[in-house]
């Protein structure tokens, strides 16, 4: 599948393919994977979306699929995690919530993934698709 989207969108790339217990992850590397990945990672998502639903399919036991390019989720991971720091310690200190920007549900879940454990927030999606959003607030508001 990987190859196809890879061809018909017009950015050739070497795919490898690696597997655990839990997750197959398919890592594209090569010159031109600025149109795979899309503004905001919205393509890239797409794509992971519809390779999760095609092994879902196929498959009765149930892997994540995670598909990345030129380690874009790695970036987009620490980016969010660098933004999650700031918005816990204000919202922490002003004792308000604080909405982020809407993001897709993977980057959701590396939002609340990141803060489950930190001492004062907690984290709640709130509004529907596709402008769903994460909401900071202090623990017990």
């Amino acid at each position: 599948m990987l190859e196809k989207v890879t061809a018909a969108l017009g950015c050739p790339a070497e795919i490898a393919i690696s597997e655990d217990e839990e997750t197959l992850v398919g890592t594209l590397s090569g010159s031109r994977l600025g149109l795979l990945i899309g503004r905001h990672g919205q393509t890239i998502d797409a794509v992971q979306y519809l390779a999760n639903a095609i092994l879902w399919r196929a498959h009765e036991e149930r892997k994540d699929v995670v598909v990345d390019a030129a380690g874009y989720r790695e970036r987009r991971r620490q980016s969010l995690q660098q933004l999650a720091d700031r918005v816990a310690g204000q919202a922490h200190r002003s004792g308000e919530a604080v909405a982020l920007e809407p993001m897709s549900s993977p980057e959701r879940k590396v939002v609340h993934l990141y803060l489950q454990d930190r001492a004062g927030v907690e984290t709640a999606s709130e509004g529907a698709e596709p402008n769903r959003y994460v909401v900071i607030r202090p623990a017990g508001e």
